[in-house]
């Protein structure tokens, strides 16, 4: 499966780095104000890379503080060295820096799940509009209802997955913000140039402000979960019905199966829907995220460390698992086939019935729509349960029979002529989902990176005070310490 491109940037090291650069922003914003000497702001800027740290001993030390970022500051300060190093941090509190640096990171994600969108909005579209003439049994209740074409069940997934797509861009504004107040959210550690302290952390972050910056606030990272949740739940019901689909009584349509994969270990015939299945699996486990992301905003007072832990981890596993989501959708319409006999061969499965409908509305042009019905009904419910066509039990039925012939009949209650809009909507769909991709993938080539910080290239040579023999720069391989990091959330 191919990777989604997500779960790395989650990863310790590049946490760590991305707060690292929000210290290395705050630092220069409050040398820019004289908050801080200048030489201080540009020497923890240079010194903010992760190379240059030693995560063995960041590691060891997180497990005997059981702090989340202490341990960082106190080796980017040792890095940093004796005549700067004491600038570092100055004035914020942990959370942000671990929050901003989280929606740095987010940024990324949120790049990345777009980018998977166009290509599924891309897929769905082609889908569209190879089968928008395909007529098949639409389905209510697990039941015929009335005719459409494949095409326009495509059509219905775009709309979704579309709509989800312009949430994900409207709540921009509301995620990429910095968190920058200080304890509370007032700035008091800052004294008079914290609004402008945040002004510069933000431009050198390429992020947006708070109105009020305050540790209890987290409804933009909420919502992010929720839309994923959304996502997530529209791919579960494209997984739901090509898992149905798939089902040898139905046979209309079939996920890709490269060679020689295994569906049983006993049954040699077996073509299961492994991709669909991943759906429901993957996408009951992001709906779920949601009660955890609404309980985060559980704040108590003006912080609570337990709803931030609880909303951290949440929305990593619901970006993770949106990405790993879209990755299968793309793969599955990618691949998609499609037995056009067999969908009408079920289509002609109710000889007639789901034609119902068709004749009832001619019909009630005569003689009034709920007497329609009522003849149809009767009629319709004789040939369920009976052994005799529903054309058959038409023609001799005295109502039906006063207006309409055995051929008129047939023409009504043929599936192929009643599938009203399906083929327009399914193209126009197919429109819109190419639009909607041009967008994402015209956003994401004129996006204009961001250039955090001009730094020197780390070495291992480079010197910091107080080195002991554990040389500075080196990253943790150790797999017992790579755990311990994980343990803790980091």
């Amino acid at each position: 499966m191919p990777d989604a491109g997500i779960a790395h940037l989650f990863s310790v090291e590049n946490r760590f780095q991305a707060r690292l650069d929000v210290e290395a922003a705050l630092a220069l914003a409050e040398a820019e104000v004289g908050l801080i000497p200048e030489p201080a702001g540009e020497a923890i800027a240079q010194a903010a890379q992760i190379e240059k740290l030693d995560l063995v001993r960041v590691a060891a030390e997180t497990v005997s503080a059981s702090h989340p970022l202490m341990p960082l500051i106190e080796e980017f300060a040792r890095v940093v060295g004796r005549e700067h190093g004491g600038w570092v941090h100055w004035g914020a509190t942990t959370q942000n820096i671990t929050q901003t640096a989280d929606v740095l990171v987010l940024r990324d994600a949120h790049r990345a799940v777009k980018d998977l969108l166009a290509k599924v909005l891309r897929g769905m579209s082609k889908q569209a509009e190879a089968s928008a003439a395909v007529p098949m049994a639409g389905r209510t209740h697990s039941q015929h209802a009335v005719p459409i074409t494949f095409g326009f069940k495509v059509a219905v997934w775009i709309d979704e997955l579309t709509a989800h797509t312009d949430r994900l861009e409207r709540l921009e504004d509301r995620l990429f913000r910095v968190l920058m107040g200080g304890a509370v959210g007032t700035f008091a550690s800052f004294g008079p140039a914290g609004r402008e302290v945040e002004r510069r952390v933000a431009n050198h972050l390429g992020l947006g402000t708070m109105p009020v910056p305050s540790r209890a606030i987290n409804d933009g990272i909420v919502e992010l979960v929720l839309v994923l949740g959304q996502v997530a739940g529209t791919a579960g019901k494209i997984g739901k019905d090509i898992y149905s689909m798939m089902q040898p009584e139905f046979g209309e349509a079939f996920e890709p199966i490269p060679d020689g994969t295994v569906g049983s270990s006993t049954m040699p015939h077996k073509r299961n829907p492994q991709l669909a299945l991943d759906l429901l699996s993957m996408s009951a486990q992001l709906r779920a995220l949601a009660a955890p992301a609404l309980e985060s905003m559980q704040h108590d007072h003006e912080a609570n460390g337990g709803m931030t832990d609880l909303l951290e981890e949440t929305v990593k596993r619901a970006t993770v698992l949106g990405g790993d989501i879209l990755t299968r959708l793309d793969v599955i319409l990618d691949g998609l086939e499609l037995d056009e006999q067999r969908m009408r061969g079920n289509l002609a499965l109710s000889e007639g019935l789901i034609g119902s409908e068709s004749l009832m509305m001619e019909l009630g042009e005569r003689i009034g729509r709920q007497k329609a019905h009522e003849v149809v009904y009767e009629v319709a419910q004789e040939s369920a349960v009976g052994d005799e066509r529903f054309l058959d039990l038409l023609v001799r039925n005295t109502t039906v029979s006063a207006y309409f012939d055995r051929d008129e009949i047939r023409r009504l209650i043929d599936p192929s002529a009643y599938l009203g809009e399906s083929i327009t909507i399914a193209h126009e769909m197919a429109q819109h989902a190419r639009a909607v991709a041009d967008r994402l993938e015209f956003s994401a080539r004129t996006a204009q990176p961001v250039p955090l910080f001009v730094r020197e290239t780390a070495t291992k040579d480079d010197d910091v005070d107080d080195a002991d023999p554990v040389t500075a720069g080196r990253v943790a391989s150790d797999a017992r310490t790579a755990d311990e990091l994980l343990l803790l959330g980091l």
